[in-house]
């Protein structure tokens, strides 16, 4: 049984935390009509159930009332000597206790320096060891930490930052071409005159405080001084603070990717985030596996690298290790190599890099059991390329968005190829989908509380616009986004479909599909396609290659040749940039 349905909502259907009654409500009749459709998901569903579109993700094991610093401490205690990170490129090494250390050397300076419970700090940079510090500094010490895009120019920076009224700044001084230091000058002149901490600025006034990693610059506190500027009184602070936190207080505000209008900050609760990182660990096994090392190549700033890599080493107690500052797809094999990684995490567009590196066949990955894909659809045939290729049986595909922490679909380790390649995975555990809830949609988009609205329902459910069906074993197939889908002369395309079965052919490295104008058709279909190292083809060929093998109506009308895509910093393709790049192209 296959049930089209629009992915719409994600409701809770648990709680422990105090302030989440407004979550705790009865059943409507139609939910209670419809107690045969909870599935048992500790494991792969072996019985068809469900026979409509909704379906409640139900497990033995129980939600988490914890806070982030509850949960690192509790794994600090039972791995004191464990490895914690790895930063390849600088040689950096720390244990679980030693890394606690930092955090709380850290949070204690951050309350030293005038920071506050509440306040709003923002990191901005890459996958550097002060990114991790300050997320559990910050948690600690009651501050919400602001994930800032790191390739944000001038302008962008500023909406975020008074966007949700940052009152703090953590960045290095520059990373290649992003100078953050120069930018935050222009950003606040005022700070060449100001004393560390004490910045009125009248661009961005909500912030006083700029903390610079790796160098001493006007108006700003250098790290190192901030992680020497507690005293006894701030950890005996710090201490007092713990007794009064919640786990439904805020902790994190991550910026939607932007691939579509003005980025929307989505307010995490601890709640949210130990919760999705303690049942993305329980799917994939980290609960009872041994050594999990973590090969991390997606940026800490979105929701895959701080969630799925971050609060998971804090949770589970399972070593990251961090191949590359900034992304590069050869790293993460002498990464995966070299520290003997049993999990590799990437975008769809980081596994078709590693596949397509020159000298993949020579490195030794025999140490890889399993890895995740998400945030993006992948095309079949790179998973099944990383499988029979990389040699990652247990690959697995993860999907979500930020609003909901961000996991809500994931495959198990053990499902068939077949799942693995044609879905996004089972529903995850107290998690409600017919058009979509649970435990882990966020608490509202800052201040904003139009947008808020315009995707969650007055009973906690979150649309998702993504377009699916959901099979009788609650496994779940995305057939595209309803922002991307190509009308055409009337009939619905989805791009994704055709996606994949370009994959298919030999030559093709990559292929995206967007909808180009058309004054008879309204929309035509044209495909983008970068083509494998030392091969040529021409648009005759893709297009002979489609017919016969898809609707007419799917074969592209219009076939392109690129170096690359439009990217979000997290891998994503900006498909209205691609649009617009293919109708200028096209003269359309």
């Amino acid at each position: 049984m296959s049930s089209k349905i629009l992915l719409t909502n994600l409701r809770t259907t648990a709680s422990f935390c105090k302030t989440l009654n407004f979550l705790q409500r009865p059943w409507s009749p139609f939910i209670a009509s419809q107690q045969s459709c909870a599935i048992h998901v500790d494991s792969p569903p072996s019985i068809p159930t469900l026979t409509t579109s909704y379906a409640h993700g139900i497990s033995s094991h129980s939600l988490m009332s914890s806070t982030v610093d509850q949960c690192l401490q509790r794994t600090v205690e039972r791995y004191p000597d464990r490895e914690a990170l790895v930063f390849m490129q600088d040689g950096m090494r720390k244990t679980f206790a030693q890394f606690y250390q930092d955090v709380e050397q850290t949070a204690a300076g951050l309350l030293a320096v005038g920071l506050k419970r509440g306040d709003r700090l923002g990191i901005w940079g890459p996958n550097i060891y002060e990114w991790i510090l300050m997320q559990f500094a910050t948690a600690k010490a009651g501050i919400i930490l602001v994930s800032v895009n790191p390739a944000y120019q001038l302008q962008e920076a500023e909406f975020a930052l008074r966007k949700v009224q940052c009152n703090a700044v953590v960045c290095p001084t520059q990373f290649k071409t992003q100078k953050y230091c120069d930018m935050l000058r222009q950003l606040c002149p005022e700070m060449e005159r100001a004393s560390p901490g004490g910045i009125k600025s009248s661009r961005l006034p909500d912030l006083h405080t700029v903390i610079v990693t790796d160098s001493q610059q006007p108006g700003a506190f250098h790290l190192k001084d901030v992680m020497q500027a507690g005293s006894s009184q701030h950890l005996q602070q710090l201490q007092d603070l713990q007794k009064n936190f919640s786990c439904d207080d805020p902790i994190n505000i991550q910026f939607t990717s932007g691939t579509t209008g003005k980025p929307k900050g989505a307010t995490l609760s601890h709640h949210n985030i130990v919760n999705n990182a303690y049942f993305i660990g329980v799917r994939t096994g980290y609960n009872w596996r041994k050594n999990v090392r973590i090969c991390l190549p997606v940026p800490m700033y979105h929701c895959f690298g701080s969630v799925g890599g971050g609060m998971v080493m804090a949770v589970h107690g399972i070593t990251l290790v961090f191949p590359s500052t900034g992304y590069d797809g050869h790293a993460n094999l002498v990464a995966i190599e070299k520290e003997k990684c049993t999990f590799v995490y990437g975008t769809p567009t980081m596994f078709i890099d590693m596949l397509s590196q020159p000298d993949l066949a020579k490195i030794d990955l025999s140490s890889v059991e399993g890895g995740i894909s998400a945030g993006s659809p992948c095309p079949p045939e790179v998973i099944r390329k990383v499988i029979n290729i990389m040699g990652i049986k247990e690959m697995v595909i993860g999907y979500g968005t930020t609003e909901n922490s961000p996991v809500t679909f994931c495959g198990f380790p053990i499902d068939s190829v077949e799942r693995k390649t044609e879905t996004i995975g089972c529903i995850c555990p107290h998690t409600e989908h017919t058009e979509w809830l649970g435990y882990c949609v966020m608490l509202e988009y800052w201040k904003d509380d139009e947008k808020t609205q315009e995707c969650i329902s007055k009973d906690r459910w979150y649309k998702t616009g993504d377009i699916a069906s959901l099979d009788g074993y609650g496994y779940c197939k995305i057939e595209g986004r309803i922002k991307d889908l190509i009308i055409r002369g009337g009939e619905n395309i989805y791009p994704a479909e055709i996606e994949q079965f370009l994959h298919t052919h030999p030559k093709i490295q990559e292929a995206q599909v967007v909808g180009v104008k058309d004054e008879r058709m309204g929309e035509e279909v044209c495909a983008c396609i970068t083509i494998k190292t030392g091969q040529e083809c021409t648009a005759e060929e893709i297009k002979a290659y489609c017919k016969g093998k898809i609707a007419y109506y799917k074969v592209p009308r219009y076939v392109t040749f690129v170096q690359g895509y439009p990217l979000t910093v997290t891998g994503k393709i900006q498909k209205h940039k691609l649009r617009e790049q293919a109708e200028k192209l096209l003269g359309l």
